[in-house]
């Protein structure tokens, strides 16, 4: 019955150590958006979109311009695996070619 009893509580203390883990990983997953996916972009809030543009972009100029950008590319077919960084950068460069024609 020792045995028993000594393996279940391994069993029970491996899997508090594997749970807190697996939510430790997903809150840090979650928290920033600047690395994410274009598929953590859908759903996330407003507040969320801005910072995470204006954390990449390193200005608040054109923000709600390259919100609407990455909003628009994050529809697009197959676009769901492809990184906010990248979208804001294309975003960020048409923006710059625009105000330079």
């Amino acid at each position: 019955m020792k045995f028993i009893k000594k393996y279940f509580k391994i069993f029970i203390g491996a899997g508090v150590v594997l749970a807190t883990i697996l939510v430790f990983a997903r809150v840090q997953q979650s928290a920033d958006l600047a690395n994410g996916t274009l598929k953590q972009w859908k759903s996330a809030n407003a507040d969320e979109r801005a910072t995470a543009i204006a954390t990449l972009v390193g200005t608040d100029a054109n923000n709600e311009l390259m919100v609407a950008c990455v909003d628009k590319m994050s529809t697009l077919p197959d676009s769901a695996e492809m990184a906010i960084a990248d979208a804001a950068r294309l975003c960020n460069l048409g923006v710059q070619l625009k105000q330079n024609l």
